[in-house]
This record gives structure tokens, sequence and C-alpha cells, in this order.
């Protein structure tokens, strides 16, 4: 089996809020680059990738670039066509615009694999299990007034999601009004609903120890991104100080910071972004490095391909829903009662949404 051909696509998705209608959240990403790798028994993969800023048409450029070096390579050889590609691009290390490209073939290199063995992903990986916990994403977010945060928070609990995430580090609220807002949406939702919170990075140190501190008592299920994600010893600080679980990782391009972030024992829970760590092998490794340390990961964006990777990974315990990615597939996997099934077909179980560059190609 070789490879024939290689498209790539841009889409741009329309801003929402799907999972309640609550207010979206600024600069939710939504654009997106997609690949298409056919080979010459008519097998197609599809991958994704996204930037989040404004070079996204530079990752489109990059992803057909090094798409053109695989032609003709066999696509059961992921960790050669790699190799190749590391080598192509300099070999430039984890991080930026190769990282990102790299995904989205990668993925797709995934897909076809699965497809050619008839089996799903997520059993080419280990098929533990066929339903993974998701929690609801990007439908509390920092720049909603707290009513509207609250109002929304219930309303996924009517939904059936027993775990969500919320922000703090609130532009103009001092840390008493945070701690006040994120009560609120604790008495809101009930001490049995798993709820995690977002810093992005927000806080230094100090701040986040003394202001957590003060909501030790919610139970919150992990305080996310306290600090800057390479301050590896500030968020062992962090994580030393506080009985709140420490998560974060979603911020790391490739798998050699992780091993920084696990031997500093910054976090308690690791967090593993498809797109950034730099694919699904990637992923994986990462996933075990945790593991060896009596570490639980979680997904971070891409839920319909990260609920495969949660699946397979015996240490992963929850997939982040965060609806930003749905409408880009045809019959995605979703959460019901806030669990997820993995997709029963070979590869990812899905294609592209057949309308998808028709209404949203750029």
């Amino acid at each position: 089996m070789k490879i024939q051909q290689v498209r790539t696509n841009l889409v741009r998705l329309p801003i929402e809020e799907p999972l309640v209608g609550a207010p979206p959240m600024p600069g939710m990403m939504r654009e997106f680059v997609t690949v298409q790798i056919t080979t010459d028994d008519g097998i197609e993969g599809i991958g994704v990738t996204a930037f989040g800023g404004k070079l996204i048409r530079t990752v489109k450029l990059a992803v057909e670039e090094l798409g053109e070096l695989i032609k003709g390579d066999d696509p059961i050889d992921i960790d050669a066509i790699r190799q190749k590609l590391k080598t192509a691009s300099s070999n430039c290390g984890p991080g930026g615009i190769v990282t990102l490209a790299l995904t989205a073939i990668d993925i797709a290199l995934w897909d076809i694999r699965g497809k050619a063995l008839n089996l799903p992903l997520a059993r080419l990986l280990g098929g533990l299990r066929d339903r993974v916990p998701a929690y609801a994403s990007g439908a509390l977010v920092r720049t909603s007034p707290t009513d509207k945060v609250v109002e929304a928070a219930v309303a996924l609990v009517k939904k059936g999601y027993r775990q969500m995430k919320t922000q703090m580090a609130v532009e103009g609220l001092t840390p008493h009004q945070e701690v006040e807002r994120i009560r609120l949406v604790r008495e809101a939702v009930g001490p049995d609903i798993a709820l995690m919170v977002d810093i992005n990075q927000r806080w230094s140190v100090q701040e986040a120890i003394s202001i957590a501190a003060r909501i030790e008592d919610l139970g919150l299920g992990w305080l996310e991104d306290v600090t800057a994600a390479n301050d590896y010893q500030g968020l062992a600080q962090v994580a030393s100080a506080l009985a709140t679980p420490v998560c974060g990782g979603e911020y790391l391009y490739g798998i050699e910071p992780f091993r920084q972030m696990l031997a500093h024992r910054s976090v308690d829970i690791v967090m593993i972004d498809l797109l950034r760590v730099g694919g699904i092998g990637p992923w994986m490794k990462v996933a075990g490095m945790a593991e060896a340390f009596n570490l639980p990961v979680v997904s971070h964006l891409l839920p319909e391909i990260h609920v495969h990777l949660v699946a397979a990974a015996p240490n992963a315990t929850v997939v982040e829903y965060m609806p930003w990615t749905w409408r880009l597939f045809d019959d995605p996997p979703m959460p019901v009662n806030g669990m997820m099934t993995v997709p029963a077909g070979p590869g990812l179980g899905f294609s592209f949404a057949k309308d998808l560059f028709e209404k949203y190609g750029v």
C-alpha cells in the first residue's frame, strides 16, 4: 500500500456554545486545517490540526509541504514517516508549526492503519474500554457574568453532566470576589458534581497558593494551569502546598517537556493536547510516562479523537468535551449523560462532514 494523494483544506467554523447556549468563549478556536490522505488501495485517512492564532494559513502550507514528501510511502510505517518529516524540517525539535503540521498527518495515518486492519483506533492502541466519562467545557467562562455562569452550570447538570469546568482569574475581580464567585457555582451544582477550574496561566505562584487555599473546602476536581506552564519548580510549589489536585500540560509541545514536569512533580494530573504533543503515538508515550509516575492523564480539546486515546490508556480518566470541532465530522461521538462511546467503525470511525468544505471552507 502506498500514499497516492494528500489534500489539505482550511475551514472556519461558526462562533457558538452549543452545550447550553451560553455566551461563547472569546477567542475560541474555530479555524482548522484538514488533511485527507488517500492510498493506491482507495483507503482515505483524515486528520486535523489548528493553531488558535493568525498563522493558520502557515500551518496549512506546512501540512501541504510535508504531505508532498510522503507520496509513495507506505502509510503503515508511521514512525518511519514521522522521522522522515522531522529530518526534512531540520529536526527543529518540539514546538510550533512543524509539530502541529506533523500531527495532522499522523492522525490521518493512524486512521488509514485502522481502516486497513478493520479495527477502531482505540482497539489498535489497546482496547481497554469502549465508554469513557466526559466533562463539559467551554460553557462556564470567565467573561460571563456570575449569574450567567451559575445558570449555565445548573443547565449542564440537568443535561446529565456529572463533571464540568469553569474558569477563575477573572479580570477586574479581587481575590475575595473570585472566591465568592466560585463558591456560588459550587453551591449551584451541589457537592456531588466534579467541578474543575482553569486558570490559563494567569496567576503567579504566590497568588495560586493564596487564592486556592481559600477554596480548598469546595472539593474541586482540579486547578488547571495555575501559573506559567514551563515553570516546573513553581508548579511543584503550588502542587505541594495544596490538597486540591493541580493539573497541567496542555501548553507543552512534544514529549520531552513532560519529562521535566513529571520529574519535578509539577502536577497531580497530566493534561495532554493531541495537537501540541505531536500526534497519537506521542500522546500515548506521555500517558505511559505519567503511568510510571502513578499519575492520571486527561485530554485537551478534540474530544471526537481523544475518546479513542482516553479509552485506550489505562491511566486516562476523562475526556474534555469542548464542542469546538463537532461540525468537522459526520456523525461524531457525543456525550450522553456525561459518557462518550468509542466509535465502532474502523480507524477514527467517522469522516469529515459531507458539506464541511462547501459550508465552511476558506
